[in-house]
């Protein structure tokens, strides 16, 4: 009798545990910060909550913003922010400045960690239908919105401009708009080139109604021009595609790319790390529905952990179960192919303020 009480209460007490395990992974809350709300950066945000957070038991937040550069500041200083969306460039740029001596950009980098490299974002070059320009190379000294500062966009538009000129966008024809911002300034010409960040197809361009559509067009990579070999340094070439936006555009758009990043931070609380492991785990098993039901670029995202360069490094709780993870399902995928074998299972410097520091919110601090 003794027994079966005490064999009754130890399972009373097990079940209680179970049932507390359970209620902690559901009140993981967190936070992942994007881009503008017509921005892909926000959609992509959208998919990992509902197709691999909340499987995951993680109530994840999906933050609006100004784009990469404010994210990183915000994934290393906000808190209950976990994960982040950024530009290569941005990351680069912030890994130079560290490598540099800045120790505010040290400060801010050097503890965020990669989860995943996901997919290109394409660069455009818009102009108004009846400008005379064609071609990326010719925007020198025309008045130009490169984004908002802490912004992915401000990085590549600055960035692409000194590569190709070999010097900084003049301060008196740099204008920093918002996306909807600069598209409005230049259909009523009070800029020559709104540069905008965002993968396709946009809902910046899907949304707009037909009528203003047809007061802008896209510049195209120009193979021949000099800037664009010195442009070629950074950045890929990309092709806008007129499936993505087939009631405007008549023919594809030559342009340049730039790669997407999930980032978070190296964390050590066993549960932030357990949490995140779950996330991972959700992220591969997920990895179809991610494809068949989110935003169409995830159908160019790789299961892959490529080598990173210097001053990168992945999440390595992460990075593990990814690793796992993308073996077992490459292998099912063979087995499934060929069923005859089977498979197995920061401090504040007095250094003057650079341009770069500031599109990098590194100045005031």
């Amino acid at each position: 009798m003794l027994k079966t009480t005490l064999a009754g209460l130890a399972a009373l007490i097990a079940l209680l545990f179970a049932t507390l395990a359970v209620a902690a992974e559901a009140d993981a809350h967190y936070k992942i910060v994007t881009g503008p709300e017509r921005g892909t950066y926000i959609q992509i945000g959208q998919d990992l909550s509902k197709w691999v957070a909340q499987p995951a038991g993680i109530d994840l937040e999906v933050m609006p913003s100004k784009g990469s550069a404010e994210n990183v500041q915000r994934m290393r200083f906000e808190p209950g922010v976990k994960l982040a969306l950024v530009q290569s460039d941005v990351y680069q740029a912030y890994v130079d400045m560290a490598n540099s001596g800045n120790e505010e950009a040290s400060t801010t980098i050097r503890p965020l960690r990669l989860i995943m490299p996901l997919y290109n974002e394409e660069i455009y070059f818009v102009v108004r239908n009846d400008s005379p320009m064609k071609s990326i190379n010719e925007i020198k000294d025309k008045t130009i919105s490169v984004g908002l500062i802490g912004s992915g966009t401000a990085q590549s538009a600055t960035t692409l401009y000194r590569l190709m000129f070999g010097q900084a966008i003049p301060e008196q024809n740099a204008q920093h708009l918002s996306n909807e911002d600069a598209l409005a300034a230049l259909i009523v010409k009070k800029i020559d080139v709104a540069i905008i960040v965002a993968g396709q197809p946009a809902k910046l361009f899907t949304d707009m109604k037909p009528e203003l559509l047809q007061q802008i067009r896209f510049l195209h990579v120009d193979p021949n021009a000099p800037e664009t070999a010195r442009a070629r340094q950074t950045y890929f070439p990309a092709t806008i595609h007129v499936s993505s936006y087939p009631d405007w555009l008549k023919e594809d758009v030559p342009t340049w790319t730039v790669k997407a990043f999930l980032v978070t931070y190296d964390y050590n609380l066993r549960d932030t790390v357990v949490n995140l492991k779950h996330f991972a785990d959700s992220l591969c098993e997920n990895f179809d529905n991610l494809q068949e039901h989110g935003h169409p670029k995830w159908k160019q995202v790789k299961l892959e952990l490529p080598d990173l360069g210097k001053g990168w490094q992945y999440y390595q709780p992460v990075k593990e179960r990814l690793k796992m993870c993308f073996a077992h399902r490459a292998a099912m995928s063979a087995a499934a192919a060929t069923p005859e074998h089977a498979a197995t299972p920061p401090k504040s410097n007095d250094r003057p303020c650079s341009d770069e520091a500031r599109l990098l919110l590194l100045c005031g601090k």
